[in-house]
């Protein structure tokens, strides 16, 4: 049996049963509502995110998990003698990477090994989930690391967005572009290069134009898929069904796994948004 143990935190989207399945640990980030702080997924669910928003009008604050933090995470495994491979929401994102570096100072070498995922949600989580599938097959740390290194440029991450208020809220749009999509139904399509959240393409009309551009693009890579494709949402189940369903239905792809965005996610995208993200063969 390995002695590795995976581990990611709360913005890899990964649904319980996968978690628990592989043994994988998550380290909770931070959602904070002016005087209130809540640990994402365990204190507050993004049902509750959406209602506390909409009453108050702006948006929480989300916050890296701090060093002590990571350490109190790891140091019960490492004490059993399991080495740890924690993979990151993307540097370019948040603190969170740099923080459990200063944390895997912290124990003696090689105990923690941090990877940076240079990506965010089940995007995240496809690679934890193949270092998961890796550990148990035998593979040392190092050559997970390889074999993830590789892995993570060719890693699709796509998702549509509903509304531009949350952008908005978050200062990530002005109130010009906010007022202007709206009035114009623009929905933004965006994609994660290299570790940053990029506008690709703006979409007018429905919001099954916008996710229906998403399946194209998937369409385009149907041959070159390796492993799952994660369909996230963010309070769009139903679309999320569709989503899935017409996969299944247009490509040869055996796993298509439904995740649900966390409150961290949530706070950045919006109620009704939808995601697909994968891996592509190198």
């Amino acid at each position: 049996m390995s002695n590795i143990r995976i581990f990611s935190d709360s913005t890899s989207d990964l649904p319980l049963e996968l978690r628990q399945r592989h043994g994988i640990g998550i380290v909770p980030l931070y959602v904070v509502f002016e005087d209130q702080t809540y640990r994402d997924g365990v204190d507050l669910t993004p049902a509750q995110l959406f209602d506390k928003v909409s009453r108050q009008g702006k948006l929480p604050k989300s916050a890296a998990p701090s060093p002590a933090d990571f350490s109190r995470a790891f140091a019960p495994y490492i004490e059993k003698g399991e080495r740890i491979l924690y993979i990151s929401l993307s540097s370019e994102l948040s603190s969170t990477y740099q923080n459990a570096r200063i944390a895997a100072d912290d124990f003696a070498p090689g105990s923690v090994t941090v990877f940076d995922s240079l990506n965010l949600s089940t995007a995240i989580g496809v690679q934890v989930l193949q270092a998961a599938r890796y550990a148990e097959a035998g593979l040392e740390i190092h050559e997970i690391v390889q074999k993830l290194e590789r892995m993570r440029p060719e890693i699709e991450t796509e998702f549509a967005i509903d509304t531009l208020e949350y952008l908005h809220k978050g200062g990530r749009c002005s109130g010009m572009q906010n007022l202007i999509g709206s009035l114009l139904s623009i929905r933004p399509i965006i994609k994660v290069i290299d570790g940053k959240m990029t506008p690709a393409y703006k979409v007018r009309g429905k919001r099954e134009k916008a996710i229906d551009k998403m399946l194209q693009n998937l369409l385009v890579n149907k041959d070159r898929i390796d492993g799952p494709v994660f369909v996230v949402n963010a309070a769009a189940e139903e679309d999320a069904v569709r989503l899935r369903d017409a996969i299944l239905r247009e490509t040869e792809v055996k796993e298509v796994l439904m995740s649900s965005a966390g409150c961290v996610i949530s706070t950045h995208c919006g109620p009704a948004t939808i995601g697909l993200m994968y891996a592509k063969k190198s």
